[in-house]
């Protein structure tokens, strides 16, 4: 079998589920409504110009999971799948992880967005594998601090090969498919990238490789 790799936000979904959360906390007031809709605007940005700093920002975003309860954040986060979630599933985004199934290969979420956020998306859309930047927990409660390598940039390409090493699995024959210019070490590193639905830089660079574009919207 081929490893089927999938960045998550703007690729398998029809938006950023990280972004999107924090609009979402704000809109439920469960944070300082000026300062954190400021500061996700501006992390946000940072991030679509490729120039985000990924340790400032975790500070920033898992600060919320250590300052609200389990039992809060878990139904906080059922309703932001149905009123936020949902209305970003793409059909097209379903059918390609079918065909890659059908092939009979492992397919595999990995994204810069945190795992609290990130898991109940992947296992709507049926991928059991996710490789994701990790919140802290100490005795079932979230810190607020991050767990190891963010993956992020060159570190999805690091946590991807301490997956790989885990798993027993190889890279020969693997895809990866992504929107963001941040996914591009990784996309240099598999046998088959492909951009979907790409940023103005990652479309630049896809034609300049003949690398396959292709949309899943519409």
């Amino acid at each position: 079998m081929s490893l089927a790799l999938f960045d998550l936000d703007n690729t398998l979904i029809a938006g950023d589920s990280d972004y999107e959360w924090g609009k979402w906390l704000v809109h439920k007031n469960k944070v300082d409504k000026d300062h954190y809709k400021r500061m996700n605007e501006q992390f946000y940005q940072d991030y679509e110009a490729g120039v985000l700093d990924i340790y400032a920002y975790l500070d920033f975003a898992l600060a919320p999971l250590a300052q609200i309860e389990a039992a809060e954040l878990a139904a906080l986060h059922r309703e932001f799948m149905e009123q936020i979630i949902a209305p970003m599933w793409l059909p097209s985004a379903e059918k390609l992880l079918a065909r890659h199934r059908e092939k009979g290969d492992l397919l595999v979420i990995i994204s810069a967005t945190n795992r609290f956020i990130v898991e109940p998306i992947c296992h709507k859309l049926g991928v059991e594998e996710i490789i994701a930047t990790e919140p802290e927990r100490i005795n079932g409660r979230y810190t607020g601090k991050v767990s190891g390598v963010p993956s992020y940039q060159q570190g999805k390409v690091e946590r991807l090969h301490d997956w790989l090493q885990s798993r027993h699995e190889t890279l020969p024959g693997s895809y990866f498919y992504s929107d963001s210019i941040n996914d591009l070490p990784l996309l240099q590193l598999v046998d088959n990238p492909v951009a979907v639905n790409p940023d103005s830089k990652l479309k630049a660079e896809a034609e300049a490789q003949a690398w396959p574009i292709m949309s899943l919207r519409g």
